[in-house]
């Protein structure tokens, strides 16, 4: 059942209800924990002490003990992924749009989807804003996503049909993705890389080349080379987490700026260019419209932040 993105406690009405003996000699949070099993005890204890949860009318403690007989009043207040899934003002830069399709160009910065410290504030609250009817779509009609800091173009379903074919075509790797990246190291020539990429076996909040991960392949070409970077286009032919910092990584190349796959030291040629982002940008896109089932293109500009990184390395070069 696709998700419902309007649910959230918020909406839920107060709970009342009385410490049964059986509880007698519980702190307040075990009680309620006993009785309230939907909710999770620390989210409970947060709910009392932001006075949340009246003990016979008056404020109490998370620890303060019952003995049973108590009237207990519990008003729910949503947490933070609740929160996530609401529509929000957010400025979209609108590549094109009809009944069917949505696609963005993605400044650096902004989280796709909601998560682990970045519950709000996210492309999906932009579009249930600009496009409400998507918040029955699996994630608001997002098919594929890219990272915080990486740049460019995404497509966006805006009904159910749509999301299905989208999926399939990216299933079928028919959907060609095609990035610019500035990478460290003269690169030697045109390449492929084919390595399978899953978690790392040590640091988990990172991706790595292992041998039991998902297949993954990336093609890159030779753009432009500077004095120890060079400019490369790569395409995808499957959509892994941070596949091109991973496979650049992999073949001594990574992304300029990258702060997890990054060379530790700039080069000192480099010195003279901060960036402080990977030097990624999805600039073109194409597919099979859902409805029209015309093949389209769509092409994205280079951003400033990038387009003056390219213009200092010529510099030094």
């Amino acid at each position: 059942m696709p998700a419902n993105y309007s649910a959230n406690t918020a909406l839920m009405p107060p709970i009342e209800l009385t410490i049964p003996e059986s509880c007698a000699g519980l702190r307040l949070d075990q009680a309620l924990s006993r009785l309230l099993p939907r909710f999770s005890r620390s989210r409970l204890a947060l709910w009392v002490r932001e006075n949340q949860v009246t003990l016979d009318g008056r404020t109490a403690l998370p620890r303060q003990k019952v003995r049973g007989g108590e009237k207990v009043n519990v008003v729910p207040a949503p947490g933070p992924h609740e929160l996530a899934y609401r529509p929000e003002d957010i400025p979209l830069d609108i590549v094109f749009e009809d009944e069917t399709l949505l696609v963005i160009n993605k400044p650096p910065g902004l989280v796709v989807h909601p998560g682990s410290g970045n519950w709000q504030g996210t492309l999906l609250n932009a579009v249930l804003k600009h496009a409400p009817q998507v918040a029955h779509l699996p994630r608001a009609g997002i098919v594929h996503r890219l990272d915080k800091d990486t740049s460019g173009l995404l497509v966006i379903a805006k009904t159910l049909a749509a999301h299905t074919d989208l999926v399939r075509q990216l299933q079928a790797r028919s959907v060609t993705r095609e990035y610019l990246a500035v990478v460290h190291g003269r690169v030697a020539r045109d390449g492929t890389v084919d390595a399978p990429i899953g978690r790392h076996p040590v640091s988990r909040t990172r991706m790595a080349v292992v041998a039991r991960g998902k297949p993954a392949i990336t093609h890159y070409r030779v753009v432009e080379r500077f004095a120890r970077a060079t400019l490369l286009r790569c395409r995808l032919e499957t959509g892994r987490t941070h596949q091109i910092r991973v496979h650049l990584n992999s073949i001594g190349h990574p992304l300029v700026g990258d702060p997890v796959y990054g060379q530790r030291k700039t080069p000192p040629t480099l010195n003279a260019v901060p960036f402080d982002r990977q030097a990624l940008h999805a600039e073109k896109l194409v597919l099979v419209h859902p409805a029209t089932r015309r093949h389209r293109t769509w092409q994205a500009a280079l951003p400033h932040d990038i387009r003056e990184l390219i213009s200092a390395l010529r510099a030094t070069a």
